[in-house]
């Protein structure tokens, strides 16, 4: 054997040895390359693939390479052999063939050696089948193979059809055998999480239905476990979780868990740590719950600032039936402080939860009335308790929203108005300890309310304001308001690469309120009192 042809070799004639002496064969290399190093890592590994059914099926030969002796069973995982379709031999008997395929404990390069029927390999190709995570080499044994390499053609194999045929037979059965080996480690992996209590079904499967959904799973779930090197290693309770959260992705929408999958799958390796350390401290589902929230939240002030500013949906966008529905679950627009206690009450159930929130045992025997001696209705009341040296303080914050298509003048500023100075005025609330602010929210304001906000000496936005400073009344546009919000919510949409467009977010709204702007809610009409723009009687969403 020669270093520019290393898999030829000449063979001497035998040499006769004395009487007791060894029998054996020698093999001499020549001219090796000056870094040729029979130690080097895989080599014995590829010698051990090579002659494994050999020297497994014939245990006193004896093979050394540097006084190291090959022993391939040590590092056999699995081996199975099939039987293959006789090789057609014209009208004599066929050549008998066979698969072996050996699974190895250790990396190495997949290869099918064509063999001779005592398992020694005469020749080498790609077995050119997909099998991940197994290591394996095959063996395709026939006297066949034997009679080409007599014939010195067997490096030219893949021109003879009867061997062709004889390799495809080979490359099914392993297919097979891959798909039954898949099958048997998916159970061996379910039956470990069973034992654990992580698996999510606790019940045999009992209908058609329920069985195909409960394969369907257990091939995701170990799929997702084998592609995820450390799922095994993670404590019991986020394993049980994360099979939990693949359960219900796989009941409910295959798309959902490709979706789920494709993203825990195409982490970075940072990033799945980060993951990882998110989740030893809190759950997957708060995760996913704080990020909804963020990304609904750009959402509805996307779809908000639509239906208040585009030309033809604020003609439709109604005050009371509509704007003021939607807004009195989303509170946290006009600030994360306040919490909602009163919604749509008369201004005489305000001042009584007023005094229930201050602790006061006071009781009102006759409605607060506006200036002009009528009963009120406010939309909102939100309030915050602010910690005092003595006692707890509230803020009160009191809402007044008016409809997109209402402009803010001299009659909307005395509506405000009428609301504020009753409470101030009225002495069975005198040295409550309280704040009381006023919102008139609006699209915009005409020239006479622009100045009026624009006073010297007060903060840009106060229509009125009390001596004491107890007391005041603002004029807020949505534009100001919705800035604030996105201001806030900027670094959250950042981190979450989130893009809020007009069409999906007038969807969300649509999808979320369906029956508030489909008119589901809208058995009271909005009246005169709250200045409604009156015209067409479609709502927005229809």
């Amino acid at each position: 054997m020669i270093k520019d042809s290393a898999r030829t070799f000449r063979l001497s004639e035998p040499t006769p040895v004395e009487d007791g002496a060894e029998i054996g064969v020698e093999v001499i290399i020549s001219e090796p390359y000056k870094d040729w190093n029979l130690e080097a890592a895989g080599l014995l590994q590829e010698l051990n693939e090579i002659y494994a059914l050999y020297l497994t099926d014939y245990p006193a030969a004896l093979v050394t390479v540097s006084g190291t002796k090959l022993d391939p069973s040590g590092l056999i995982d699995v081996r199975r052999t099939f039987p293959l379709p006789p090789i057609p031999n014209g009208d004599r008997p066929p050549y008998p063939a066979e698969l072996e395929v050996v699974e190895w404990t250790t990396q190495t390069e997949r290869m099918l050696y064509l063999c001779n029927a005592g398992g020694f390999p005469l020749h080498r190709t790609a077995p050119g089948i997909h099998a991940p995570g197994y290591d394996f080499s095959a063996y395709l044994r026939s006297e066949y193979v034997s009679l080409l390499h007599d014939q010195g053609t067997l490096d030219l194999a893949e021109l003879d059809p009867r061997l062709n045929e004889a390799v495809e037979n080979a490359k099914g059965e392993l297919r097979e055998h891959f798909k039954a080996r898949a099958i048997e480690q998916a159970q061996s992996l379910v039956d470990e999480w069973k034992a654990e209590q992580v698996y999510p079904y606790a019940e045999e499967p009992e209908t058609s239905v329920q069985i195909v959904e409960r394969k369907v799973f257990d091939i995701v779930a170990v799929n997702v476990a084998t592609s995820l090197p450390d799922f095994q290693v993670q404590d019991q309770r986020n394993r049980r979780f994360q099979l939990r959260m693949l359960r219900q992705a796989v009941e409910r929408s295959p798309e959902e868990l490709q979706l789920i999958i494709g993203e825990v799958l195409g982490l970075s390796q940072r990033k799945q740590e980060e993951l990882a350390r998110l989740l030893k401290r809190t759950t997957l589902s708060a995760i996913i719950s704080a990020a909804k929230m963020v990304g609904d939240r750009l959402d509805f002030l996307s779809g908000l600032e639509t239906m208040l500013f585009d030309p033809d949906l604020k003609k439709n966008f109604k005050e009371r039936t509509q704007l003021h529905r939607i807004l009195a679950g989303n509170t946290w627009v006009f600030g994360e402080e306040f919490a909602l206690t009163v919604d749509d009450q008369s201004l005489t159930e305000v001042l009584r939860q007023h005094l229930k929130a201050a602790g006061r045992e006071i009781v009102i025997n006759e409605p607060v009335k506006r200036l002009d001696d009528t009963a009120g209705i406010v939309d909102l009341m939100l309030s915050r308790g602010v910690p005092s040296n003595l006692e707890n303080e509230l803020d009160h914050l009191v809402i007044e929203l008016k409809a997109p298509t209402v402009k803010v003048g001299p009659k909307e500023i005395t509506q405000i108005k009428s609301y504020a100075f009753p409470i101030r005025e009225d002495e069975r609330f005198r040295g409550v300890p309280a704040r009381w602010t006023f919102w008139l929210v609006a699209n915009d304001m005409d020239e006479f309310a622009a100045q009026d906000v624009q006073q010297p000496g007060r903060p840009q936005g106060v229509l009125w304001e009390s001596p004491d400073l107890r007391s005041r009344i603002w004029v807020r546009t949505w534009a100001q308001i919705i800035h604030d919000c996105k201001t806030r919510l900027k670094i959250f949409q950042k981190e979450l690469n989130h893009s809020a467009d007009r069409d999906a977010s007038l969807d969300y709204l649509k999808k979320t309120y369906a029956r508030v702007l489909q008119g589901g809610e809208a058995s009271q009409s909005d009246n005169s009192d709250h200045d409604v723009a009156r015209g067409d009687a479609s709502t927005v969403g229809q």
